[in-house]
């Protein structure tokens, strides 16, 4: 499937009735052959308004911890395991999950990056495992398959002023970017 197909595809999506209430499909963005990819759960209210995924007070988050460690947002690319917003932002339902996972499953096809960062619990306990403990195993990392992966807190959760939380990302986003460059340096 090419990328064309694949966001029409998602775009015409009712396999839940997520597809009938939206906005707008929030398929993804960035560099389609990114050595790193982001994702997230689903989108919010901004991103369903946009199109565009963590263009809200979250992503906005997100691109200072990426300016930060020096990661070019355009480099990379972001996604979320829905493509649709939940009503009033609530956790995305594992049916949900279940019909919407096949589309980012077919983006990482496509992208083939390197290293998948989750943002937030989520997503970690989705695509990392289902157990996955955010506040334990945060910036630890797992081979699966062709991927490095990790997660680490959801920038919305930094917005509730945790400054313990807001050190430990900026811990995780170092070494994200530390392993980013050795994959930069390689290639």
């Amino acid at each position: 499937m090419t990328w064309e197909e694949l966001e029409q595809k998602c775009k015409s999506c009712t396999l839940c009735p997520l597809g009938l209430t939206k906005t707008n499909t929030v398929f993804g963005a960035g560099n389609k052959n990114a050595i790193l990819m982001f994702v997230g759960e689903a989108p919010g209210e901004s991103e369903d308004k946009m199109g565009i995924p963590f263009v809200g007070r979250a992503g906005k988050l997100l691109d200072k911890y990426l300016e930060v460690v020096e990661i070019p947002r355009e480099d990379v690319y972001i996604a979320n395991m829905l493509k649709c917003r939940p009503p009033k932002n609530r956790d995305p339902e594992e049916s949900e999950q279940d019909q919407c996972i096949g589309y980012l499953r077919e983006q990482v096809r496509l992208i083939k990056p390197k290293m998948i960062v989750c943002l937030g619990r989520i997503s970690a306990m989705r695509l990392i495992k289902p157990d996955y403990k955010i506040t334990k195993e945060h910036g630890t990392w797992v081979k699966k398959g062709e991927f490095e992966m990790s997660a680490v807190y959801h920038p919305s959760l930094l917005l509730r002023g945790n400054v313990k939380y807001k050190e430990e990302m900026l811990a995780d986003m170092k070494e994200v970017a530390r392993r980013y460059r050795q994959y930069k340096q390689s290639t």
